[in-house]
C-alpha cells in the first residue's frame, strides 16, 4: 500500500483541529477519517482499520491515554501519534509506555508531522 492510500484517523474533540489536520493530510494524499473522542474512534477502527491514529490527549468521554489503553487491548500494533496543548512529562512518558510512536505539542507543525509519519511508515518491522 502506498502512502497515498494509507488511512489515517484524527481523534480530537476540537472540531477546528480535526478539520485543519484533515485538510492538511488529505492534501498530502491520505485517506483521512475523524472522530470526536476515543469511544467514537474505537467504533470506527473496529469497522475499518487504519494505518495511523493521531489523537488528542485531553478529550471528554474518553481521553487519549484511556483510548490508547483500550486500543492496545484490541489492536496492540497500532501506530499512534499523541497530540496535546498541555504537554506534561508524566503524560508524555505514559503515552510512550502505552506504545505511542510520538507525542507532539499543539499547534502541530505540518513539517514535523510529515517527518514523523514518514519515519513511522518506513520503520523496520
Amino acid at each position: 500500500m502506498s502512502e497515498l492510500q494509507k488511512r489515517i484517523l484524527v481523534v480530537d474533540d476540537e472540531e477546528n483541529t480535526r478539520l485543519a489536520l484533515t485538510r492538511l493530510l488529505a492534501r498530502e494524499g491520505y485517506d483521512v477519517k475523524t472522530a470526536a473522542n476515543g469511544s467514537e474512534a474505537l467504533s470506527q477502527i473496529r469497522n475499518q482499520p487504519v494505518e495511523l491514529i493521531i489523537t488528542d490527549l485531553n478529550m471528554p468521554v474518553m481521553n487519549g491515554l484511556t483510548f490508547l489503553r483500550e486500543l492496545n487491548r484490541e489492536q496492540p500494533a497500532s501506530n499512534v501519534i499523541m497530540i496535546t496543548a498541555y504537554g506534561e512529562v508524566e503524560s508524555y512518558l505514559e503515552a510512550l509506555n502505552l506504545g505511542a510512536f510520538e507525542y507532539l505539542n499543539k499547534p502541530v507543525k505540518l513539517d514535523e508531522l510529515k517527518k514523523l509519519m514518514h519515519k513511522m511508515f518506513h520503520k523496520s518491522p
